[in-house]
């Protein structure tokens, strides 16, 4: 190869990574504008998402708290019935909450109060006669 050719060889080269990088450039400008507002729109979605997600998981909360405490209701007007036609329902009910109280270990003395038709004696022990 000659030295003529060598340098148009050279040249060539150049000239086409000039053009190359031109290239890349006025893509890049043109291009940039166009990546924000798509950028801006996928953000704006995600938002949107985000917010329609957090507004179904409130609505099935809400769901769940109103029957729940429709269930409650439901469990206290059968619990206020049976206390009214079983009058020993509560007294059972008080034992059995003792009892677990007892085993819990959260009842740590037991005072022993003596009572007549559930009314506390008040005076334990013999009264003096009064002659």
């Amino acid at each position: 190869m000659n030295k003529f050719q060598k340098g148009s060889a050279d040249n060539i080269l150049i000239g086409l990574i000039a053009v190359f990088v031109i290239a890349i450039i006025l893509i890049f400008l043109f291009a940039w504008p166009q990546y924000k507002v798509w950028q801006q729109g996928m953000a704006g979605q995600a938002q949107l998402s985000k917010a329609q997600q957090s507004k179904q998981i409130a609505i099935e909360t809400a769901k769940a708290e109103l029957e729940s405490a429709k269930l409650r209701a439901e469990a206290i007007k059968v619990m206020g019935k049976a206390a009214q036609e079983f009058p020993e329902y509560r007294q059972q009910e008080f034992i059995g909450a003792f009892g677990e109280a007892l085993r819990e270990g959260n009842i740590s003395q037991i005072v022993y109060v003596p009572t007549e038709a559930n009314i506390p004696v008040l005076e334990a022990g013999k009264r003096p006669s009064s002659n």
